[in-house]
């Protein structure tokens, strides 16, 4: 078993084969590299972000693991797509929860052009009335419908990966792996920062993990959000059993030194996988989470994240 890297200013390139030897460290070397890397370039800063499920169901694709898909039966309440007025006072109780950012999510594949204007409009209110870093998370999205967020003043778009190109087919049949690239690509051409990252644990394997972490960095995201599988029931992936918190860890740790310049945000289902070592996603290399709820399920209250934060020594930015 090769021991751990020297560290170094300058993080080495993404490659499969630092990612082997990465792979091949106990857990304690592993977690050791990347709290390094994370000290070295992000220092004691940490932000947080929070999502406003603002257009919930009646989802056409077969994502495996969604509870607001309609081919599944899951019992989600669906509704319309929320108010201007809703999504700036989520992005109030944001603020006051300690968050930097508030992701507007919406269900389904993509927006209507009335759907988008409402957005933009929310999102420069949100710009004059909070100190909210707005965000979005869309579905497919258009040149022209990157051009008009990002003149609103959309801070990121996210759009996630979700696992390999590989592992894909397995997750979602109603849209190819391709459409979720070109997505992200529309967003960059546009200037906007792209937030794009994976669920783990739905059955992947340990390459198609370091093959997401390899494309990710081949697009430039600035941002990798770390989701965990919360198996719901209705789904087919309900009978999946949750990461361990060793292996949670492990991803963590894989994606902070596979992507050293990206924040390495972690998200929904990190209660469930991680359990009782929720603290020790910072050793990990982590630079955020994810605070409050999720889309359709219960999350972290905000202000255990700021004990944790303030315990830890990390500065809340």
């Amino acid at each position: 078993m090769p021991g751990p890297h020297a560290r170094s200013t300058a993080a080495p390139s993404p490659s499969t084969e630092r990612a082997r030897d990465l792979l091949a460290l106990d857990l304690e070397e592993l977690l050791a590299e990347a709290d390094g890397l994370r000290r070295t370039v992000w220092g004691d800063r940490v932000s947080f972000c929070a999502i406003i499920n603002a257009r919930c169901g009646v989802c056409s694709e077969d994502c495996a693991f969604c509870a607001q898909s309609s081919r599944h039966d899951t019992g989600v309440e669906p509704y319309p797509l929320v108010g201007a007025g809703e999504m700036v006072e989520a992005a109030r109780r944001a603020q006051l929860g300690g968050a930097r950012r508030l992701g507007i999510v919406t269900s389904g594949p993509t927006v209507s052009d009335a759907e988008l204007g409402r957005i933009c409009r929310s999102v420069a209110a949100i710009r004059r009335e909070t100190t909210i870093l707005p965000c979005a998370s869309l579905g497919e999205l258009s040149p022209q419908a990157a051009r008009r967020l990002a003149e609103a003043g959309l801070s990121r778009y996210h759009h996630n990966l979700e696992t390999s190109a590989r592992f894909f087919p397995r997750i979602c049949t109603t849209h190819a792996y391709d459409d979720r690239l070109r997505t992200v690509r529309v967003a960059l051409d546009a200037g906007l920062p792209v937030c794009s990252g994976g669920l783990f644990g739905m059955g992947e394997s340990w390459d198609d993990r370091v093959d997401l972490a390899l494309a990710l960095g081949e697009l430039g995201v600035s941002s990798v959000p770390v989701n965990f599988l919360m198996p719901v029931p209705g789904t087919p992936l309900a009978a999946m059993t949750p990461l361990d918190p060793e292996d949670a860890l492990r991803v963590i740790a894989l994606f902070r030194l596979l992507l050293p310049e990206a924040e390495v945000r972690v998200c929904g289902g990190r209660h469930v996988a991680l359990a009782g070592a929720g603290d020790l996603i910072y050793r990990a290399g982590a630079t955020g989470a994810m605070v409050g709820d999720y889309l359709t399920q219960p999350g972290r209250d905000p202000g255990l994240d700021m004990q944790t934060a303030a315990r830890l020594g990390l500065r809340v930015v």
